[in-house]
């Protein structure tokens, strides 16, 4: 069975034209199979201010209105997404920038919650594997950003590490699946001002504690959330890593944070 990379990238990795340019530069070198999940909240924030459109997050979750669901699918699957395929393509590789819209390939239906109105929030119901294995074995890199659709037609605004973690979930089995989150930090930190302090392996029991005590808030909460459901899954390995660092996962070594059930 083939090995296949899944890479998520977020944060200010995506806001830093340097760190998003060596973090596609590491993946063509690897010669691995790759799939990269982006999303880019930090850009639709900038522009929602920009266009007087407030913003509410929810243990890192963004509450969606239609207005702001525009916002989100002009800059995931338009700005940020055809930048990445663009910068794939000046290294020398090809890559195709994909929403779930895209031939059906992620569907999803209104997050139910029973307090809160999340909007235009779409939780992945069924991913049609056999369609990125398709391209993927035409040896195009998938790069999919955090759009996705209901039965219905209607996009929804979908977490980027939620997405990433069901598709590496669904390819695996096709694929011996590595999902790595790659963003500015250099892992889970055990102190949030202490960059050095990386926590190597991290447990569920380690995060629950972490959660009560607020240790851990905002968006590590559904990076974590996700990194946990695709551990317990047939997914072989999950790691939160610097995305300059993500030349030495491609190489096998110990970076950043291991998560382990």
């Amino acid at each position: 069975m083939k090995t296949l990379y899944v890479i998520k990238i977020g944060g200010e990795t995506l806001d830093e034209n340097s760190s998003l340019q060596a973090c596609i530069s590491a993946c063509i070198g690897s010669k691995k199979n790759i799939l990269l999940v982006h999303g880019g909240g930090k850009k639709v924030t900038e522009l929602s201010s920009r266009l007087g459109i407030e913003q509410k997050m929810i243990e890192g979750r963004r509450i969606t209105p239609p207005e702001t669901l525009d916002i989100c699918t002009m800059v995931y699957a338009g700005l940020i997404n055809k930048k990445i395929v663009a910068l794939f393509s000046k290294f020398g590789a090809k890559a195709i920038g994909l929403c779930g819209a895209d031939a059906q390939s992620i569907i999803s239906e209104r997050r139910k919650h029973p307090h809160i109105d999340y909007g235009e929030v779409g939780e992945v119901k069924n991913i049609d594997s056999s369609f990125f294995v398709s391209i993927i074995d035409k040896k195009l890199i998938p790069v999919v950003c955090s759009i996705s659709m209901n039965g219905e037609g209607d996009l929804l605004n979908t977490n980027a590490d939620t997405m990433a973690c069901e598709i590496a979930q669904s390819l695996s089995h096709d694929y011996r699946v590595h999902l790595i989150y790659c963003f500015e930090k250099n892992g889970v930190l055990r102190d949030v001002m202490d960059e050095n302090s990386t926590i190597e392996v991290i447990f569920s029991k380690d995060f629950e504690e972490m959660k009560s005590t607020r240790q851990i808030a905002g968006g590590m909460i559904p990076k974590l959330d996700n990194a946990f459901a695709a551990v317990s899954s047939p997914v072989e390995e999950v790691r939160i890593v610097h995305s300059g660092e993500l030349s030495k996962v491609f190489m096998g070594k110990k970076t950043g944070t291991e998560i382990v059930i």
